[in-house]
This record gives C-alpha cells, structure tokens and sequence, in this order.
C-alpha cells in the first residue's frame, strides 16, 4: 500500500484529526471520497512502515490539510504540527467538530462549524468543506489567508462586538509575535513571545515561615509591576506558584509555562531589615542573564520592587521608556504598614479556606485603608472580599449591608484610581452581583478587559461575564488567553468548561472539566460541570454517579434532586431539595429554580426565580444562559425577569 496520498480525479486531501475522534474522522473521510476527492488520514498507513515519516511524506503531498479541531485535538501535538504545516503551506481549511475554537496560532483561520453536521454529503457543512478545498487546490487559500491578516483589529472588534485589546488577546501567541517578536518553541508546541516572563514565587528564607506571606506579596507585586509595562507577557501566579520548593531546571519550568525568561529569588526579612536575592534566566540557555542583591531597610522595599522591575525590562526589551519607568515605580502606596496589612489581607483571601479566612482578609484590607486611605488596590481588594462573603456565606439579612459596602468600596478604588484594571473589574462585579444590573456593569467590564487583557485575573472574570450576558466568541477568546497567561491553573479549564456548557457543547464541556479534574482531582465544582452536562444528554444514570463525586454540597444536592425527579423518582428528588433547603435557607432559591425547571414545574420555578431576585441571588446573573432554564424561556415572566436584569 502506497504511504502518500491515493490517486484519484479530485484534489488530494490529508485529514488531521485525534484518536478520540475516530468516528467522527470516519465520516468525514467518507463523504470527502464520496464527493470524488483522494483523501488520506492515518489509516492508509502500511503496516510496518515508519509512522513519523509516513505523514510526512503525505502532508507534503496532499494539495490540502483539513484539520478538525475538538476539545481532544487542540491538546494534541500531532495536530497542531500537521495544523502548522498546512497553514504555513497556505493549504489549510479548519472545521470544528464540537465547537471547541481552534488554539493559539490558529484562531486567525475561521473553522467551519461541525458541530451539528449529521454526517451527510449533502449538508451545508459539507458543501462549505467542499468548496473551500477545491478554493485552495485552485490557488486561492493564499489569498484567503492575506485577507483574513489584512483585517484590521478595529475592524475585527466592530464584527466581534469586542474591543481592539481584546482581539490582541484573542489573538494570544500570534498577536505577540507581531509585537515583540517570536522566540523558541514550548513544550506544548506553541512559539514563545521572546517578551514573555514568569515570576516565581521566591524562596521565604526567613526564620519564621509565616513569613510567606511576605515573600509571596513580593513575587506578586513583582508580576503587577512587570505586566504594568505594557512591554511583558507575565505568566499569572497560580501556574508560576506550581513550581514552590521544587528543584526543577529552568528549560523544564519555562516549557510548562511558555515563557522565554524566569525571575527567580529569595527573601528574607528579619524585623525591619531585609535581604532580597533575585536572577533572571533566560530559559533557551538556562545562563542568568541578570542577578542582584539587596541589603536594605523595611521602609525601602518600595524602591527595591521598582529598581527589580525597571532592571528587568531593561534586560529583555533593552530599554525603559518613561511611562514604562513610571509603570514599575507605581506601588499604589508609601505606607509600609498599608503595604503589609495589604499583603496579609492578599494571602488570607488567596488561601479561600472558608468564611473565616474572607472574613479576616476583609480586616486586614480596612487596616490598609487605615493606614493609608489612597490605597486603591485595598479598596478594590475589600470589595471582593465583600463580595464573596456575601454572596457564599452571609445569611440574606447581612447579604444587603455586604453588598452596599462592596460597591461603596469598589467606587472608591475606581475614584483613586481610574487605570487600575481590577478597580474596574471590581466595581463591574459588584453592580452586576450586588445590584443584578448587566447594564450598568458591561462598560466597567469592558474597561477592566482594557486595561488588563494581559492578565489571566482580569480575563477569566470578563469571559464570565462576556459569556453571561450572550457575547460567547469573546468569552472564549478571553479564557483561551487566559490560559496561555496560567497554563497550570485547573480554575481556567474549568471556567472554559462552562462557558463551552453556556454554549450548548456538552462533549466539549465535560472534557474541559475533566481537564481540570486531571490538574486538581479534589477541585470543588467540576464534578457538577461534568454531571449538568451529562443531564443535557439525557445521560442519567452517568450524571448521578458524578454528582455523586461532587465535594461541594450544594451543588451535589441540586444534581441529585434534578437527576432523581428526571428519573421519575420524585420521593427522592424531594428528599434531596429538601436536605438542600435545610442546609442553605433561602440562599439557594436559584438552585431551586434550577430542579423544578428540570421536572417540568414552569409555575414553582418562576416562583423561584422571583423570590432569588428579591433576595439578589446572584446565581440569577447565568440565568439567560443556563441551559437547566432552556424550558423557561418563552414564560412571558422569564422574559420580564430577564429584562430587569438587563441580559
């Protein structure tokens, strides 16, 4: 059997695809044949031959590459090699099998949606297929591919509904090569921005190892100041802290992030003196390109965290102009008791252990504004604090005065600091879940992408948001940043996860939840992803074993009850929201809301949902996207709630 691609009378066609897509491969394969085109995919392989050289010698013969992206097939090197190949040969016509945009580097190339072809020739999928192969056979991919590059971000952010800065992010890798230019390869196969830095989290050598938290807020202020620039793509902190303690090489640490340099270091503070030893690596060649240390006084660390950052910028973009050297000088105070009241707040509500460690970092955030009352990224820290007691563990008479002081703390972050991207994302949060106004948070959400689209804390929220209020591309484009910026972090796959959920691509979903799942196996919530997904297809008995799993009680009791009561057991589908009423009170009147939807009861769900907006639930803010509602969406009380909300 001949390892290149058949003879036959159309244009010849290689197929890329990944294995847990088979099936699906198989059918594409036969309605391609069927349509008079020689197609080869892997299967055509001669038994013996050399797999690696086999492909090869067909990607170089095929006239086209068709690459079917899926959540399965974006994770794959295979792919996205025989991806890069076709789109550099200018032969490249992507498809999606499941709804799963394509990965950074890609995402330039609209792929045809497969994602409810029903496998036919004669499709509209198909016919798309069809004609954008013999369109590239002809010559006319080129073209194709320098009109897709000659749009311009303004005119990509008036068809997308987003804003200039978030199609850069969109555009992830791709987008930074343009500007800073493209270093080497990662480990997953994507170019590395020569820009691109990673802050470690450096080493407490004090003697005291609650000292941590000082060194941690060292390490994160690093990042804020570095991404500050403009000039940097900072890994975020979550994916840099993996790497805690370990003794791991610079080349293995800089692959698993995608970045081109580390900063790594120590500290050690002993009462009001401190030592702070930092080295830049440049990960290609594992050489320091830059080291320093600093032996100084307490009172001088705001100094020392701007001389670290203006040196590094300095070492990798070779200058420092005079807004960067502003940007890395910005500490937000002068007060070194705001600063460590700041920095224990941070760490008490970084650590999300329960109500009492939000609670605390609460007071420690008021002790910051104590002592210096200009401290904007204090105020905007309160407020979330506020927020999250508020709404995951105040009963609903204290759930009022939280949310006032939260948005009453987030307008004066705002007021004091007007650029500061989270004091934006923290006063759209708290309009749109203190005050259940969709309206009056979209700009400050837009504002916060704005100012922050380089940082995977400002994404991941503005995605929620985006996908929330019915803008899904951009909602991807943002958590597909964001997990270029925090490759390690199992919080962004499962975001993805329910954003793709919101979309109606259940396949996708659970994989991105099982992804997750893979990097944390006791992650709160995404056995609940799993299981609505699996209720969507009618999976039952697969969705009450995975809620089963779920560590979080109210989202296992809410799954039990909805999985029982579709089974037609209503005894213990009642048993089960009744343990959840009991548990909960009326905190969870949305979940409620959720159940009957489910066993077909429109009048108690409504019943539900109007009771949840006078006690502002904010699990309201996903009701225009909640697939558990879809029943609920033509009740003309569905459509006024809605309205009220501004979704």
């Amino acid at each position: 059997m001949s390892e290149g691609p058949p003879a036959g009378g159309g244009p010849t066609v290689f197929v890329s695809y990944s294995r847990a897509d088979r099936t699906r491969a198989e059918q594409l394969v036969a309605a391609l044949q069927a349509a008079g085109l020689d197609v080869w995919w892997d299967e055509l392989i001669a038994g013996g031959a050399a797999f690696a050289q086999s492909i090869e010698t067909a990607l170089d013969a095929a006239e086209m590459i068709v690459v079917a992206w899926s959540a399965s097939s974006v994770a794959s090197d295979w792919v996205r090699d025989e991806a890069a190949h076709g789109r550099d040969r200018g032969r490249f016509v992507p498809i999606s099998l499941d709804g799963t945009p394509p990965p950074l580097g890609f995402r330039q190339y609209q792929a045809i949606d497969f994602s409810r072809w029903d496998g036919s020739g004669d499709a509209a999928e198909t016919r798309r297929l069809l004609a954008a192969i013999h369109a590239g056979a002809r010559g006319e991919a080129a073209a194709g591919r320098q009109a897709v590059s000659a749009r311009t971000p303004t005119a990509m952010a008036a068809r997308t509904g987003v804003s200039r800065r978030t199609w850069l992010a969109g555009g992830g890798v791709m987008a930074l090569a343009a500007a800073g230019g493209i270093g080497w390869l990662s480990q997953r196969g994507e170019p590395r921005a020569a820009n691109s830095i990673a802050v470690l989290p450096l080493t407490n050598l004090s003697a005291d190892p609650a000292q941590a938290w000082f060194s941690d807020g060292l390490s994160e202020e690093l990042r804020a100041r570095l991404g500050q620039t403009g000039l940097f793509r900072v890994a975020a902190q979550v994916s840099s802290n993996q790497f805690r303690g370990q003794s791991v090489d610079a080349r293995s640490v800089a692959a698993k992030l995608g970045v081109a340099h580390l900063l790594d270091g120590s500290v050690r503070r002993d009462g009001a003196t401190m030592r702070i030893t930092v080295e830049l690596v440049e990960a290609e060649t594992g050489l320091v390109k830059w080291s320093r240390d600093y032996d100084s006084r307490l009172t001088d660390i705001f100094a020392v965290q701007g001389d670290i950052a203006a040196m590094v910028t300095q070492a990798i973009a070779g200058t420092l102009t005079p807004a960067a050297r502003a940007a890395v000088q910005d500490a937000g105070t002068t007060s070194v008791d705001a600063y460590d009241a700041f920095l224990k707040g941070r760490a008490a509500y970084q650590s999300d252990v329960d109500a009492g460690s939000d609670r605390a970092a609460a007071g420690l955030f008021d002790q910051a504004i104590a002592a210096d009352p200009r401290y904007a990224q204090a105020w905007a820290a309160r407020a979330s604090a506020l927020l999250d007691i508020g709404a995951n563990y105040a009963t609903a008479a204290e759930m009022r005065d939280l949310y006032a002081k939260a948005v009453a703390s987030a307008q004066r972050a705002v007021e004091l600091a007007p650029r500061l991207a989270m004091a934006q994302l923290g006063m759209g949060d708290a309009l749109f879940t203190a005050r259940l106004d969709a309206r009056a948070a979209a700009p400050w959400f837009a504002r916060a992408h704005d100012l922050g689209s380089e940082d995977a804390a400002i994404l991941v929220p503005y995605a929620f948001f985006a996908a929330k209020t019915g803008h899904n591309s951009a909602a991807l484009a943002a958590i597909e940043a964001a997990m270029a910026l925090d490759p390690l972090n199992p919080l962004v796959p499962r975001a993805k996860g329910r954003m793709l959920y919101y979309g109606g691509h259940w396949d996708a979903a659970i994989a991105a939840a099982r992804m997750a799942l893979g990097m944390n196996a006791q992650l709160s919530g995404a056995h609940g992803d799993i299981g609505r997904a699996l209720v969507m297809q009618g999976q039952l008995p697969a969705a009450a074993a995975t809620f089963a799993q779920e560590p979080r009680a109210d989202v296992r009791l809410t799954g039990q009850a909805i999985v029982a009561g579709r089974q037609g057991n209503r005894a213990a589908g009642a048993t089960a929201m009744a343990q959840l009423q009991a548990q909960f009170g009326e905190t969870i009147m949305y979940q409620i809301a959720q159940i009957h939807a489910q066993w077909g009861e429109p009048g108690p769900a409504i019943a539900a949902l109007q009771r949840a907006y006078a006690l502002l639930d904010s699990g309201l803010s996903q009701m225009a996207c909640d697939p558990l509602l879809t029943s609920l969406r033509g009740d003309p009380r569905f459509v006024a709630l809605r309205a009220a909300l501004g979704l």
